[in-house]
């Protein structure tokens, strides 16, 4: 019986050198990375994290849930993602950057709501009906959730919970935050909370794809195409 042949050992090396290129990108250059290549990484990531945010806010500021639940932010993440594999970015690297731009995503509708309702969003108060919440499954503090009714005396379809503390009792008043064009649900009122810091709380996200996105396009660099392999019989 005639036995495989081996391979070379000349082989092996491209076949590592290959697979790296694969995972990680060819980053082909010595040194430093071009500038050019840097700022091409940075327009990317700021296009793909811009695009996510914006359209979580055109949603929620015109009613659109396809926009505001974040589903269309998931698509630009992709279409981020789809980009770098274009560029031939490492694998590794491309999966990063698409769950940082899916994270992002999921994200970004609680603070794009924050931005709506602090721009056009009027205040008013509502009575505590009832307290429930405060512990988790192991025995940890939790948080609260106070189910309230406006001023006419009808319930609020969702639970409210800042502001909604352990020393909050039924009867109490809380101040809420509703959207007059009836587009957001309303939430509790946060002194400490405008149209910036609401979308402070993605700053994290956001960078991370943008630091992402641009090691991925750096190390996508190759000098040139390599040529086919020849075959030997």
């Amino acid at each position: 019986m005639r036995r495989g042949r081996r391979p070379s050992a000349t082989a092996e090396p491209h076949l590592m050198a290959h697979l790296r290129s694969t995972v990680w990108g060819p980053a082909e250059f010595v040194g430093r990375p071009p500038w050019w290549l840097v700022g091409e990484g940075v327009v990317a990531g700021v296009l793909g994290a811009a695009s996510i945010v914006g359209a979580a806010l055109f949603g929620a500021w015109t009613g659109r849930p396809a926009l505001a639940d974040g589903e269309a932010g998931v698509v630009c993440a992709l279409a981020l993602v789809v980009y770098l594999l274009l560029m031939g970015a490492g694998r590794a690297l491309v999966g990063v950057v698409a769950v940082f731009g899916v994270c992002l995503a999921l994200q970004a509708p609680q603070a794009a709501a924050g931005v709506v309702l602090a721009e056009r969003g009027r205040v008013e108060s509502v009575v505590v009906t009832s307290v429930h919440g405060g512990g988790t499954a192991d025995g940890g503090p939790g948080r609260y959730l106070c189910a309230v009714t406006d001023r006419n005396g009808v319930p609020l379809r969702v639970r409210i919970w800042r502001g909604c503390e352990q020393t909050t009792r039924p009867g109490d008043a809380l101040a809420v935050v509703y959207d007059p064009e009836g587009r957001l649900p309303p939430r509790g009122v946060d002194q400490h909370t405008g149209a910036l810091g609401a979308l402070r709380g993605l700053s994290g996200w956001a960078a991370a794809l943008v630091a992402a996105s641009v090691v991925a396009t750096v190390r996508s660099y190759r000098l040139s195409v390599p040529p086919p392999e020849r075959v030997t019989p």
